[in-house]
């Protein structure tokens, strides 16, 4: 089992908080493919898949400022 600090996943993003969120949402990507498109062989959980991906920089991600809906 690979352990994952917050250092690590801060290092590519802002804060670890949004470090954990992005490796999150890439997990639920992943999970949404199909079995066929992912690789043989790997039997990693799909959150240690995400959080490699994230940690040596992989992942490409830009945040959305959402707005507010005015009552």
């Amino acid at each position: 089992m690979r352990v994952f600090t917050p250092d690590e996943s801060a290092e590519h993003t802002s804060s670890k908080y949004l470090g954990v969120l992005v490796a999150a949402k890439y997990a639920r990507e992943l999970n949404a493919l199909p079995r066929e498109t992912l690789p043989l062989g790997e039997e990693k959980k799909l959150t240690t898949k995400s959080l490699e991906a994230l940690t040596s920089g992989q992942i490409e991600f830009r945040l959305v400022v959402r707005r507010r809906m005015e009552e």
